[in-house]
């Protein structure tokens, strides 16, 4: 099961590495929001790091649903899905495989966006950089999680562009406000988040479990 997992993580990456379609979307469309949000608002101190904790992730569940909305489709418009499925390997470790592949793809965006806020809403971000990894981490997991296995599904659809979304967003806003009070509290807004963490660890922890069990019956359908 492991080996599988490696392999399919190892083909998305690689495959990500020469095209780099779905960061370079991602990445440009985050950096858009925040050229808008920033030129728009005029914004103080103390409201740049309590709103823009908002508009970044905004940008990362945006930027993250382009990035989602590729992860079967090679697949499909290559007619390799049937082959995926008829391979004499747990769906559940295809699942996984893409799952990591989708968790990376949305930390390098959020890491290479993060300097990008720091200087366009002027927040002072250094000390909190170790906590806010950990939280962009449990963020991408939880977001990533369901988003893998609606992205199988929105896959057998004709208009995935707009399904994936569609089924996403709703079920991912507890894991989205979870992660704008952690990272509001990583900025110095927050006095105290800990039930937004216990939040976080708890959604990542669910749907992780739920959305793997249920992987194989999505893609029977």
């Amino acid at each position: 099961m492991l080996r599988t997992i490696a392999t399919i993580l190892w083909k998305d990456l690689r495959i990500e590495l020469r095209t780099r379609d779905a960061l370079s979307a991602s990445f440009v469309f985050c950096v858009l929001v925040l050229v808008i949000f920033n030129f728009t608002l005029d914004l103080g101190s103390e409201e740049a790091r309590r709103l823009g904790s908002g508009f970044l992730w905004v940008a990362f569940a945006f930027g993250g649903i382009l990035s989602l909305n590729r992860t079967f489709a090679l697949e499909k418009a290559d007619g390799c899905s049937k082959s995926l499925m008829l391979a004499p390997v747990d769906r559940g470790a295809i699942y996984l495989g893409k799952f990591l592949a989708n968790v990376v793809f949305m930390l390098v965006t959020q890491v290479l966006i993060l300097p990008l806020f720091v200087v366009f809403f002027n927040v002072p971000a250094e000390s909190a950089v170790p906590l806010l990894l950990l939280i962009f981490l449990l963020g991408s997991i939880g977001f990533s999680s369901v988003g893998t296995l609606f992205s199988a599904m929105a896959a057998n659809t004709r208009m995935r562009e707009l399904m994936l979304p569609l089924l996403l967003l709703p079920v991912s806003i507890p894991v989205l406000l979870a992660a704008v009070e952690t990272t509001q509290y990583a900025l110095g807004v927050n006095e105290n988040a800990s039930d937004w963490f216990k939040l976080l660890i708890v959604y990542d922890i669910v749907f992780v479990v739920a959305s793997y069990l249920g992987f194989e019956f999505v893609m029977e359908e």
